[in-house]
């Protein structure tokens, strides 16, 4: 029997099958063979004796937070509360693009900001907009839903940032806990504890635990550079042009016009140098 493992607490693994719901263990071998079953991922079980026996091929997988065989990843980003992080929404938007996965990005806390606040969130909406990314408020969780018809979605995005609130808006049933900012630290509290792939009538969304740093990993760094997209709008002289040192770059020349948004060329520069 096949099925899609939907939660992972320690070693039992919650699969969703035709027959419905059932805890099973990994098979021994998984460790000798270096492989780790994670949400999202499809199996076939040994339903008598409820043994996972092989994970089937994945098209893509996050290490963080860990899951498989996604769609959409929400990027939930906070503008206050904590404040806005481009040097992590940037690095969010470059993960979950090599790995293959669309992002969509959920801005929340709107109502926190003042009135200058406001006009610059607009032109940082519309730039990102422009360069090819749906860009949403968490108040349109009913246009979220319409997106998001017949996907495996992940919550991705900064601790405190509202996901498990946005996720209790797009479906009251699920009731998951929230909690407060974190005055002293200026961030939020950890209130997800694990993966989790719920179904909803139309599509599963996962919670995962919140987050405050990225790492690339084995990623390389012209996968990095391929990820910032707009950049592909500027014919180099130099065709490997890494727009770092280059002479005559039509990327950082761009930028000094302002075409390229400046706080993502100075992402793209830290993520290069620190590669």
């Amino acid at each position: 029997m096949q099925g899609k493992i939907v939660k992972i607490i320690s070693n039992l693994y919650t699969i969703e099958t035709d027959i419905g719901l059932l805890d099973c263990r990994a098979r021994g071998k998984f460790r000798k063979c270096a492989i780790t079953p994670l949400v999202g991922d499809m199996c076939v079980i040994d339903k008598e004796n409820n043994y996972i026996l092989e994970v089937l091929p994945r098209k893509n997988e996050l290490a963080r937070p860990q899951i498989a065989n996604v769609d959409v990843a929400l990027i939930v980003t906070s503008l206050k509360k904590p404040n806005l992080s481009f040097h992590l929404l940037d690095k969010m938007i470059s993960i979950i693009s090599i790995n293959h996965i669309e992002p969509i990005l959920v801005f929340t806390k709107l109502d926190l900001l003042n009135k200058n606040e406001k006009k610059e969130f607009k032109k940082i909406k519309k730039y990102y907009q422009k360069i090819g990314y749906q860009v949403l408020t968490n108040q349109e969780y009913k246009k979220l839903n319409k997106m998001l018809k017949e996907k495996v979605v992940v919550v991705t995005g900064q601790t405190g940032a509202g996901k498990s609130t946005l996720l209790n808006k797009i479906n009251k049933n699920l009731n998951l806990k929230t909690d407060e900012i974190s005055e002293s630290l200026g961030r939020g509290k950890h209130t997800t504890r694990h993966v989790e792939l719920f179904k909803l009538k139309y599509f599963y969304i996962a919670d995962t635990p919140g987050f405050s740093s990225l790492d690339f990993g084995d990623i390389s760094l012209v996968e990095i550079r391929n990820s910032f997209i707009e950049f592909q709008n500027y014919s180099c002289p130099f065709k490997n042009c890494m727009h770092v040192k280059e002479r005559n770059c039509r990327v950082k020349e761009a930028v000094e016009k302002e075409e390229i948004l400046d706080s993502r060329y100075q992402s793209y520069l830290n993520f290069v140098k620190n590669k």
